[in-house]
């Protein structure tokens, strides 16, 4: 018997249907990442997979702006993979020398890209009342990509926005 399709038991001469359920969300669901030592989030929503990829498989691509690291096959899609660290202004990102890149596949639309990110921690599940405006400390040059931040144990996650991230300007090139 489905949710939509529910009959009040017990009534003989008429029968009363059952409204379907509203289902509400009580929590939203993001993949936690770091960047360097600052921890960040995306909505599940918008993340296709994160992979770990060696870095030789990443094509670097010639005149392309700094953020942007080349180019990906993956199952038989050629991806752009950009340094996320890079395209937000966090200058100084110290990656591991490890020859493996930790990527988040990032998909809005039509459009999906790859983006380097220092490590992934996990999913976390919050309400969305958690979300709180960026603390005044936050760079600038980040405010456009925030949704806002979480505060847990003491420690700022930044919710980015998948889609603002993929229309940044540091993903174009200077003309």
């Amino acid at each position: 018997m489905s949710d939509l399709s529910l009959v009040a038991l017990g009534s003989q001469s008429t029968s009363t249907e059952l409204a379907p359920k509203a289902f509400v969300s009580l929590t939203h669901s993001y993949l936690n990442f770091s960047l360097g030592t600052q921890s960040a989030l995306l909505p599940t929503r918008q993340v296709q997979e994160a992979i770990t990829i060696p870095a030789a498989h990443i094509t670097p691509i010639p005149n392309m702006p700094p953020a942007i690291l080349g180019l990906i096959n993956r199952r038989s899609q050629v991806l752009w993979v950009a340094d996320l660290a890079l395209m937000l202004g966090l200058a100084g990102i110290a990656y591991p020398t490890t020859q493996q890149y930790n990527l988040v596949l990032v998909q809005i639309g039509s459009v999906i890209m790859g983006l380097r990110v220092h490590q992934v921690v996990g999913i976390l599940s919050t309400p969305p009342d958690q979300i709180q405006p960026a603390p005044a400390y936050v760079p600038p040059s980040l405010v456009p990509f925030l949704q806002g931040c979480v505060l847990q144990d003491k420690d700022v996650l930044l919710v980015l926005d998948g889609e603002a991230i993929l229309q940044a300007p540091a993903l174009r090139s200077p003309d």
